[in-house]
């Protein structure tokens, strides 16, 4: 089965972001059925939040401009100005794999 990029909106934050091929097959060998409902960024808060140390609610989310592709979005950590924000595309784009 061959696998194409997705555009899914944020059920967080509401900002479009790809669900890679890559991801998507992943998902599959991992045996999971339902797409992610979250950005990479929304994702990575709900786990923080999870595990008792992280945001506790979207109201914490802070707005940014993508250092890439100059996109207005919202991340859930203050941006500092003395690194680059990404948006949850462009950051998937260009993070390095774990």
């Amino acid at each position: 089965m061959s696998f194409q990029d997705k555009t899914i909106k944020c059920a967080d934050c509401g900002s479009d972001f790809t669900f890679s091929a890559e991801e998507q097959e992943f998902f599959k060998t991992k045996g999971f059925t339902n797409e992610p409902k979250r950005c990479p960024a929304c994702r990575q808060a709900k786990k923080s939040e999870q595990r008792g140390g992280g945001y506790s609610s979207r109201s914490e989310m802070y707005p940014a401009t993508c250092a890439q592709c100059g996109k207005e979005t919202q991340v859930p950590f203050e941006p500092r100005g003395d690194k680059p924000v990404y948006c949850s595309e462009c950051y998937s784009s260009i993070r390095k794999p774990r």
